[in-house]
């Protein structure tokens, strides 16, 4: 799709955008940035979590990431505008090559599965980042409304002769 809103990534090997997630520790989405590929993690991670602020989640104090926000800028920003939070980079094992789960790092990798199962979100059909916004927030309201029904059943049922 088109849009000014793109870049490429050499390093990654991504044309268009990246969708920079913020997730608590069972998966579930609390804050979404689209930026263009061209952008460095670490900028947008500022951009994210400037989004969100210490008053509205109290107990957050450790973020997990991997290695590509190990950046000094990210760090500065951190210690200035939110001094109680601390950012923790996960390394790679030295020795290992391809995919390495990493212990915590896995939770935001099953989260980008799930929105990949959404067929809007396969890849970037959308023409604006807020529109892409909009399509990750929405397919993780209905992965929410999934797990609070058993199968397709609402988790509450109610008798139809009740009065």
């Amino acid at each position: 799709m088109g849009g000014p809103e793109r870049g490429d990534d050499g390093g990654k090997k991504i044309k268009g955008r990246k969708r920079h997630l913020l997730v608590d520790t069972l998966g579930l989405l609390l804050v979404v940035l689209i930026t263009k590929a061209s952008l460095d993690d670490g900028a947008a991670a500022a951009l994210l979590l400037s989004q969100v602020h210490p008053y509205h989640f109290p107990r957050l104090v450790t973020i997990f990431a991997d290695q590509k926000y190990h950046n000094l800028a990210l760090e500065a920003w951190v210690a200035e505008h939110r001094p109680s939070w601390r950012i923790e980079v996960k390394a790679r094992p030295a020795g290992t090559k391809g995919f390495t789960p990493l212990a915590k790092l896995w939770v935001i990798e099953r989260t980008h599965a799930w929105h990949g199962r959404c067929r809007r979100n396969s890849k970037d059909y959308e023409r604006s980042i807020e529109s892409s916004t909009a399509m990750i927030q929405i397919s993780h309201i209905h992965l929410m409304l999934n797990r609070l029904t058993h199968g397709g059943h609402p988790v509450f049922h109610y008798r139809k002769d009740a009065a």
